[in-house]
């Protein structure tokens, strides 16, 4: 079913329009298939057009960080681990990645990390209620490299005002890439929507909490750049 809901700009939000993923026919261990099929059912979160009640889902009151894409899920334990005081929930299609978390989250014990495995277009869209989000994490989304692709990139209006309106009063989004144009049109993208402030002027220094990935730190060696945004949501 095609879904043509309409935010209050009028911008329309649909999977059709902007996805989170790229179709990737990935090849996955006996292990992730084994902690996927046992680990799914536990800390799964089955994508429903409908909000999702996330203090009946973690049990507890607390604030809720979403992540978009977390690739094989390292730096999501990570970050979960890290901070026991938050609900972590990351979406993510790809089931190698899935796989790959689910095992980090038994072989670490994490309680606090959730996982949707659907697109997040749609999981935003349907499942979260605005005003609901402490933070948003968007970490090195696929660059679409060629200019003709740039329109399949995730970070565009549309997708920007959607996090903002999901973002309570004094909740961040934290972005993050390894392109430097891709940079550029974030910091645009994120700099025109009203709801939302740069915390500084122009790129952010790395927040503590984002550990730097095994890509990451080969590309600063090769003297690559890397450039955070961190934007909150207006009060």
């Amino acid at each position: 079913m095609s879904d043509t809901r309409e935010d209050n700009t009028g911008a329309r939000l649909t999977s059709q329009s902007i996805r989170s993923f790229v179709l990737r026919q990935g090849r996955m261990s006996p292990a992730q298939v084994r902690y996927l099929e046992q680990m799914m059912p536990r800390v799964g979160i089955p994508y429903r057009a409908a909000l999702l009640d996330t203090a009946a889902t973690f049990g507890r009151q607390a604030p809720v960080i979403l992540e978009i894409g977390f690739g094989m899920g390292a730096a999501t334990a990570d970050i979960a681990e890290a901070r026991p005081e938050d609900n972590f929930i990351g979406i993510e299609v790809h089931a190698p990645g899935v796989g790959n978390l689910c095992k980090l989250i038994d072989e670490r014990d994490i309680g606090n990390l959730r996982i949707v495995q659907h697109d997040a277009v749609d999981v935003l869209r349907d499942m979260i209620a605005p005003g609901s989000l402490a933070g948003v994490h968007i970490y090195f989304p696929d660059p679409w490299p060629k200019k003709r692709h740039h329109k399949r990139r995730l970070v565009q209006p549309p997708l920007v005002r959607t996090v903002a309106e999901r973002l309570a009063p004094g909740g961040y989004l934290h972005c993050a890439t390894d392109w430097e144009d891709y940079a550029v049109q974030m910091l645009d993208v994120l700099g025109a929507e009203p709801l939302l402030e740069n915390t500084a002027d122009g790129y952010a220094p790395r927040p503590d909490f984002r550990p730097l990935t095994k890509f990451e730190q080969r590309g600063i060696r090769l003297g690559h750049g890397v450039w955070d945004l961190v934007f909150r949501r207006r009060g």
